[in-house]
């Protein structure tokens, strides 16, 4: 499976393509980090940043893309800008029916590093190893973008059985209620002749 992991933001978006194998193989594909001017207006910024994620999807064709939820942030406006990041590129995949999936910061460290409360410089030390990569992926929001993918690939079919687990869950309790409610029809109806005998009230 191919990942496309995305760290949005307006002033500097990361991209990491991962491509997952066996097991938990994972091998790099392309990083980088996609930056807009703080000075142009917001729709040019969002405009540049849309024409970079259809460049990306065309160049490395992902199966899925994955996207960091902006869980909780002090800055509102910090926030705002990496939600509307996220939604460009969610958009993007979209367009294209692929599937996206949100994750949280504190997953994508627990997932690379084993600690959902791992640091920056952790988080890019893991995904240097994991990786093989000669150099640690610079800026930040790059490493991020990788852990993203890995971070999808790794939690994928965990996930995957969750929801057969959940939908094997719900079929069965839909069965429950229908024949409970048929029990019921049959005990509140009054009884039929042939049950009396032939005989009525």
């Amino acid at each position: 499976m191919r990942v496309f992991g995305v760290d949005p933001g307006l002033t500097r978006c990361g991209f990491g393509v991962v491509d997952g194998g066996p097991g938990r193989t994972v091998r790099p594909v392309a990083v980088d980090v996609v930056r807009t001017p703080a000075d142009a207006d917001l729709a040019v910024r969002l405009l540049l940043l849309s024409d970079a994620v259809e460049e990306w999807l065309d160049r490395h064709q992902p199966q899925v893309v994955a996207v960091e939820r902006v869980f909780s942030q002090h800055n509102v406006r910090t926030a705002m800008g990496t939600a509307q990041a996220g939604g460009v590129v969610a958009l993007a995949a979209a367009r294209r029916d692929l599937p996206v999936v949100f994750h949280t910061p504190s997953e994508v460290k627990a997932a690379v590093t084993g600690s959902g409360r791992a640091d920056k410089a952790q988080v890019t030390a893991m995904v240097t190893k994991l990786l093989g990569l000669r150099s640690a992926p610079r800026p930040a929001d790059a490493a991020d973008a990788l852990a993203l993918a890995i971070c999808h690939l790794w939690r994928a079919p965990m996930r995957s059985r969750l929801e057969e687990a959940q939908a094997r869950a719900a079929a069965l309790a839909r069965t429950h209620r229908a024949r409970l409610a048929r029990a019921s029809a049959r005990l509140s109806a009054p009884p039929t002749a042939a049950e009396t005998g032939g005989k009525t009230e």
